[in-house]
């Protein structure tokens, strides 16, 4: 984890507090090269400088597609929020919830679309995206934890994937990302809003 102080998209500590490097306590073997060590508890910590190397990598290269030809999948009931978020700032299309087989391949339904790429939050959860991105030759990038598989990602972004503040900082890096790439933002400019704005409401147990 060897990075400076102001060399990261937000400061280190802002990860850590939103829980972004903490992974699970499986670790899948392509994700070991993004861990940085292990709690005395079992949990592997995701490393900072990877994680951030991966998000300015994954807004360059989103941010060179048409923003109506960019789908993001957000199964996960505290990534729907995030992501329709960064889809209204960004022009993007969002699909929360349910994934319905054939909205990448089937021209027939009403929920047809025809991305040129795929954001998911989670590739368990968003698997049916992935499949159908698959079977039409779509570049797919995703959100994967330290448990994920990471078959037909194109490019993993290793995070906590499953937290809500953690997936709200996440989606809101991103976003402001993109807009700088596109110039929408000037290099130094912030969002209209914090991070906080894009988290989901906590669930009741």
């Amino acid at each position: 984890m060897s990075v400076q102080a102001g060399e990261t998209l937000v400061p280190v500590e802002v990860y850590k507090k939103a829980g972004v490097v903490f992974g699970t306590q499986i670790c899948t073997k392509y994700m070991k090269q993004f861990t940085y060590r292990i709690l005395p508890d079992g949990f592997y910590l995701l490393d900072v400088a990877k994680i951030d190397e991966r998000l300015r990598i994954a807004a360059r290269f989103l941010a060179s597609f048409e923003p109506e030809k960019i789908a993001v999948a957000a199964t996960r009931i505290y990534a729907q929020k995030p992501a329709t978020e960064m889809c209204k700032r960004v022009g993007c299309k969002a699909i929360t919830g349910r994934i319905i087989p054939g909205i990448f391949t089937n021209p027939y339904p009403e929920h047809y679309m025809e991305p040129d790429v795929v954001l998911v939050s989670d590739p368990r959860t968003d698997k049916q995206a992935i499949k159908e991105a698959t079977k039409v030759g779509i570049p797919v990038v995703a959100f994967a934890d330290t448990d994920n598989k990471v078959d037909n990602i194109d490019l993993v972004i290793p995070a906590n994937n499953k937290g809500r503040k953690s997936l709200a900082l996440l989606f809101w890096i991103l976003t402001r990302e993109i807009l700088r790439n596109r110039g929408v933002l000037a290099p130094d400019q912030e969002l209209d809003v914090g991070y906080e704005d894009f988290m989901a409401t906590k669930l009741r147990r």
